[in-house]
């Protein structure tokens, strides 16, 4: 067990990701604070990246040593319980480490379907381990093989796109709208693309998933649609190590905290990421908020190790960047507080614009470990607050 060591300030981040490891990278600017980083894996994954990998265009990791501080210490393992009162972090391996702060930034996986076969006949994407596991059945499966992409958000358009441009035959089934976030501009221009790939779109009421077997998945209209291959990239849902903790969480179980991003339990344990709920209004998952909450929480623990008071959260957004295969994508502009606009990019700028941002965020970790706290986080999102008074707080 690691012990609290008087001298210098212990601070463990649980989870290696995008928000996770900038958080860590982020604390390493004093020089009296340990930073531990707690992660499953050895490698850091770019989940923007797993769609790729499915088609074999990129491997999606990255080694730690390339994105991490040397000042962090990496423990390859798995949380499984948080003692608030003892302040430590269990492990799978049955080991416990100590700490003063703690960061939780567990991130999100694939969410449990609820759909009649889903778990026993469809391929989630969620995380490397599943994307791995996809691209194995797709290389076992004939190249003839229909393939159907069970779900209209990001995730299930770049896999479908990135699957038909390799030259498979894909059938994508929405279960409501082509990507729902994107202004109608954008999501016609994003239909047109899948449809020169030879992508059949099936969206609207009627073509929400109600059950897969082994060989189709049927609709609630009553289609049937039939394939060798069936892909699950309906949803994500979050880990349930703040639940199994006894820690206070929102109705999808993310950590609830106010609007510091400190638990309301307890003011050492800090949420960052997908698995964070400040006030119960979580952010949209992805890549664009956790590195964002990733530096806001990092600044919370540093804040109270120097004797102040965290700011409120200010996060504001973009936009959304898909990419439809190599040659083509869409950046969807966004006001700040993540309603989109009627502006995009698309086309082969739009695949350069993605890009762009996937490698620039790569870049973003590496440079927080060189010159942690150089990044000034000055976006804000003016009608934050209005939204959270007009949201109560939902705890289970």
């Amino acid at each position: 067990m690691t012990q609290h060591n008087g001298s210098r300030t212990e601070v463990i981040v649980i989870g290696g990701g995008y928000a996770g490891v900038l958080a860590a990278n982020r604390l390493t600017s004093r020089d009296d604070v340990a930073v531990t980083l707690v992660n499953p894996r050895s490698t850091f994954v770019e989940r923007l990246r797993l769609h790729q990998l499915v088609a074999g265009s990129d491997d999606a990791v990255v080694a730690y040593g390339d994105v991490l501080s040397e000042r962090v210490e990496l423990v390859v393992g798995t949380a499984t319980g948080i003692d608030r009162q003892a302040r430590t972090v269990s492990l799978a391996d049955g080991g416990t480490l100590g700490y003063d702060h703690l960061i939780y930034a567990v991130g999100s996986r694939s969410g449990a379907p609820q759909v009649p076969g889903a778990d026993r006949f469809a391929y989630p994407i969620a995380t490397l381990e599943e994307a791995e596991r996809l691209r194995e059945a797709l290389a076992a499966a004939p190249a003839t093989a229909a393939l159907t992409v069970v779900g209209g958000g990001a995730t299930g358009v770049e896999t479908a796109a990135e699957l038909a441009e390799a030259g498979r035959t894909v059938t994508l089934v929405c279960g409501g709208p082509l990507v729902p976030y994107l202004h109608p501009n954008g999501r016609r221009s994003v239909a047109r693309r899948l449809a020169a790939l030879g992508v059949t779109v099936l969206e609207g009421p009627g073509s929400r998933a109600v059950s897969v077997t082994a060989g189709a998945v049927r609709l609630a209209d009553g289609r049937e649609v039939r394939g060798g291959l069936t892909v699950w990239a309906a949803g994500f849902g979050v880990p349930d190590l703040a639940v199994r903790s006894g820690l206070s969480t929102d109705g999808a179980g993310r950590l609830l905290t106010d609007e510091t991003l400190t638990s309301i339990d307890d003011d050492r344990i800090v949420a960052a990421g997908d698995a964070a709920a400040p006030s119960g209004l979580a952010y949209r998952m992805g890549c664009q908020s956790a590195v964002q909450l990733g530096l806001h929480a990092a600044d919370a623990v540093l804040r109270r190790i120097g004797g102040g008071r965290p700011e409120a959260v200010s996060i504001a957004f973009a936009g959304l960047c898909i990419s439809l295969g190599r040659g083509a994508g869409i950046f969807q502009f966004a006001r700040k507080d993540d309603t989109a606009v009627r502006f995009h990019i698309g086309g082969r700028p739009g695949t350069r614009l993605k890009e762009l941002v996937v490698s620039h965020t790569v870049k973003s970790l590496s440079g927080e470990a060189r010159k942690p706290g150089a990044r000034v986080l000055k976006a804000r999102d003016d009608a934050r607050e209005q939204r959270v008074r007009a949201t109560p707080a939902r705890v289970s």
